[in-house]
């Protein structure tokens, strides 16, 4: 297997630890703040209901051709 140089390029990261610290350091230099995190939330615990509903829908939506959704114009092609 051939290995896309670019691949190689990356630099080792993790965008939600990226993210975490940044707020830490946030937090530090003003306490008095308030950051309302969107996360990736809790990993440990089942999807609620009400995303397992809408995951459901939307499903059934892209497996109709009446009710399908493709991208939009901006990303090549027209239904």
């Amino acid at each position: 297997m051939k290995i896309n140089c670019n691949y190689l390029k990356l630099k080792d990261s993790y965008l939600f630890a990226k993210i975490a610290n940044k707020a830490d350091e946030y937090r530090k230099k003003k306490p008095q703040e308030n950051i309302i995190s969107l996360g990736i939330g809790d990993v440990t615990l089942p999807l609620v209901p009400a995303v397992i509903e809408a995951m459901h829908e939307a499903v059934s939506e892209m497996g109709n051709a009446e009710t399908f959704r493709g991208y939009g114009e901006y990303q090549g092609y027209v239904f």
